[in-house]
């Protein structure tokens, strides 16, 4: 086991840069939710609105308020999303790599781990808007990931947390693909018809 290597992350450390790092599936997701909201909620939920509108004083309607109220509210996720993607900076963890790029931990590592009583971990190191603990797909930029950047296996490492410090070692650095859970139409959807009662609409009359 090396023990030169014990590096404590730097308070002054740059985090984003203004850059998004991101996995492929991380990237897609995004693509997926703005495409969803975009092509289907919004449109849903304008309908609702529309639909509210029309039956009488709008200050008095809560479908009318709770409607413009929700719209306000995807179209500040689309303009997110818009920024996220547009920063995205793809990074592929099965793009073949040579040297310390191959061997030490960066963006897109698989990484195991031992504390100091010696129960092992694995975690994969991605971007931000990509983090899933049940996945166990932590931030780069979070304090395990900043602590395990560059290390190699064998190496050790200080995690400084909110909790206090720890001690871990390095066991494994490898590259491989990263399964992100895919986007999701969320429970409880203006677009999900078919998981919401349905509210009396003009369009109806044109069913059937």
């Amino acid at each position: 086991m090396r023990k030169g290597f014990t590096r404590k992350p730097q308070d002054d450390e740059p985090a984003t840069a203004g850059k998004n790092y991101i996995t492929p599936g991380g990237l897609q997701r995004l693509k997926e939710e703005i495409r969803f909201l975009l092509t289907r909620e919004r449109r849903a939920v304008t309908e609702v609105v529309a639909w509210a509108a029309s039956n009488g004083d709008r200050s008095e309607n809560a479908d009318y308020q709770y409607g413009k109220r929700r719209l306000r509210q995807i179209d500040g996720r689309i303009r997110f999303l818009t920024k996220r993607i547009e920063a995205a900076k793809v990074v592929d963890p099965e793009t073949p790599r040579t040297g310390q790029a191959a061997t030490r931990t960066f963006f897109g590592a698989t990484v195991r781990y031992a504390n100091a009583a010696g129960t092992e971990r694995v975690v994969s190191i991605v971007g931000t808007d990509e983090v899933d603990l049940n996945r166990n797909h932590i931030s780069w930029v979070s304090p395990l990931g900043r602590a395990l950047m560059k290390s190699a296996a064998g190496d050790q490492v200080v995690l400084q947390a909110p909790g206090g410090t720890a001690d871990l070692t390095v066991l494994e650095v490898r590259y491989e693909r990263i399964s992100v859970e895919p986007f999701r139409e969320p429970s409880g959807a203006e677009a999900s018809a078919k998981e919401l009662p349905r509210r009396p609409h003009p369009l109806d009359a044109d069913e059937g």
